[in-house]
């Protein structure tokens, strides 16, 4: 998967605080994600985040 720093996930269960958008901070063999509602950073590996992203949103797809 193609996953930059900047982008926002959408992903298939919500974060506890009840949101499902978080924005990438760190890629590599684990993940850094903040979470948008909360603000909570986790880690987490790349695999788990693979299979649980429903949606990408790229920064620069939502300035045009």
């Amino acid at each position: 998967m193609d996953v930059r720093v900047g982008d926002l996930l959408e992903m298939k269960k919500p974060h506890p605080c009840g949101s499902k958008q978080f924005a990438v901070l760190r890629v590599g063999m684990d993940f850094r994600l903040r979470c948008t509602a909360c603000g909570r950073e986790v880690m987490v590996p790349r695999v788990k985040i693979e299979k649980s992203i429903k949606k990408i949103i790229r920064k620069d797809e939502e300035t045009e």
